[in-house]
């Protein structure tokens, strides 16, 4: 029987109430996933370690989101979602406390692989839930407030851990994980439901060893390529990945009960919406990746200030996050996403045509064109991509877009990390002698590879089409 357009599947009468455990702690999550970034130089200084030992506080994150994250679907057909979120929570507060109180850089990594556990978990339960929790007619709104946490949370870490920075020790970017966890933990006690039947399938153990084979050995090998390039052991570990994903992939459409089902990507709709939230969520962490480093290093700015001159493009974009639920309830997708691509295409050339001069109003006015137009690409296109699915593969259709944002968001901070030593080496092959200007030309590369990643999102748009649900 179809979905009335006033009807949710799961009758609560305070739906974003019961959802706000949930929205606060993927927020941390994501905030996590780039607040650190800032930190890293004093990271360095305080353990006297070099670049490449720091960065796997950024791997073993995104390692373990990546390896948690394709198992989400077959554990909330295992256990209650409610026991699910207090579990992902609490493993994200201890992890943020083991590393808050680290007496080394081992330690740290451990604590920070912990909240890798969390994230995973609650990332792909958020988008799923909502599709349960509110009638068809509001789930836009619904899925713009999640999308506003997944978008605003990886744009704002820098400012928030610029200013945490400037005034306090780097230990209470943790510290801060662990109350805003705390206060989400609180509201999923008090407000949570379970709108999910426990069938408790059985579990394929050649599918979860392919999984975390697959999944791991991708986020692992791209992670490291940034670091040491496209060396012989990076080769051999994504291609051990690849292979893997492969037989998971083969295995998960022929199996009767699968660990993921597949068959989400078989739905047109779904498949182009999602492909459209991952070159989206590409163009944001690249460009999140490349900006703060850029105004630090190209412009000379210092590390609180910073986070200061994002936070009004990081206000835009939780700003348009917000409205474009709103919006598509009203108009649909398929315009939406065209005018998102078309600011952030306008965003990124005219970060390209910046200088190691370029003044801070500039700076400011790129960064917010570019916030402007990712939030109204990301809630209609995973919402026209969700709203494809049936019930039944609400779940599975949730996490397979959360897997690949993951996936391609450590993919796409390798290229944008390669691009940048490029570029650096191209000016000082040309005789170039300034670090700044140096700088400014890496970050112009990396630019480049986000307006070709815009140029193919806007193409891709004219494949949304807004349909009644059940269509394909």
């Amino acid at each position: 029987m179809e979905q009335q357009p006033s009807k949710a599947r799961m009758d609560v009468k305070h739906p974003y109430l019961a959802m706000l455990g949930l929205y606060i702690g993927a927020f941390c999550g994501l905030f996590s996933e780039t607040s650190l970034n800032i930190a890293l130089p004093k990271l360095m200084d305080t353990f006297h370690i070099s670049a490449g030992i720091v960065q796997w506080l950024v791997v073993g994150y995104m390692l373990v989101i990546g390896i948690v994250l394709p198992f989400t679907s077959l554990l909330m057909r295992c256990f209650s979602v409610r026991k699910l979120i207090v579990f992902a929570l609490g493993a994200f507060i201890f992890g943020s406390l083991i590393s808050g109180f680290a007496p080394d850089f081992r330690i740290l990594l451990v604590g920070r692989m912990i909240q890798g556990i969390g994230t995973g978990l609650l990332i792909p339960m958020m988008f799923s839930i909502v599709l349960e929790l509110f009638p068809i007619n509001k789930i836009g709104s619904a899925i713009g407030i999640a999308s506003l946490v997944i978008m605003f949370a990886p744009v704002v870490g820098p400012t928030l851990s610029g200013i945490i920075l400037g005034m306090l020790s780097w230990r209470w970017i943790f510290f801060i994980f662990v109350i805003i966890a705390a206060v989400a933990l609180i509201a999923v006690v008090l407000f949570m439901v379970n709108p999910y039947k426990i069938t408790k399938p059985k579990i394929d153990g050649i599918s979860c060893l392919t999984s975390v084979i697959g999944f791991g050995g991708l986020v692992f090998s791209v992670s490291l390529a940034s670091e040491f390039g496209f060396s012989l052991p990076v080769i051999l570990t994504l291609l051990i990945g690849i292979t893997a994903i492969i037989f998971y992939a083969r295995r998960q459409f022929k199996m009767e009960t699968p660990v993921l089902d597949l068959k989400a990507l078989k739905v047109p709709r779904f498949r182009t919406g999602a492909i459209v939230v991952m070159i989206n969520f590409s163009i944001i962490l690249s460009s999140m990746f490349l900006l703060p480093q850029y105004i630090q290093n190209g412009l000379s700015i210092p590390v609180a200030m910073t986070g200061i001159i994002l936070l009004p493009g990081g206000l835009t974009n939780a700003l348009f996050s917000f409205l474009s639920g709103r919006l598509y309830d009203k108009f649909g997708a398929k315009y939406l996403v065209k005018i998102g691509f078309i600011a952030v295409i306008a965003g990124t050339i005219l970060f390209i045509l910046t200088s190691s001069h370029s003044s801070l109003g500039y700076i400011i006015f790129c960064h917010i064109i570019i916030m402007i137009g990712i939030p109204l690409v990301m809630s209609p296109a995973q919402t026209s991509g969700m709203n494809a699915l049936p019930p039944n593969l609400s779940r599975d259709g949730s996490t397979i877009i959360s897997t690949m944002q993951q996936i391609i968001g450590a993919i796409s901070t390798a290229i944008a990390t390669c691009l940048l030593g490029i570029g650096q080496t191209a000016y000082f092959s040309r005789g170039g002698t300034n670090e700044a200007d140096a700088f400014t030309n890496g970050s112009h590369y990396g630019f480049y590879f986000a307006l070709i990643l815009s140029v193919i999102g806007f193409i891709l748009s004219f494949k949304i089409k807004d349909v009644k649900k059940g269509e394909q």
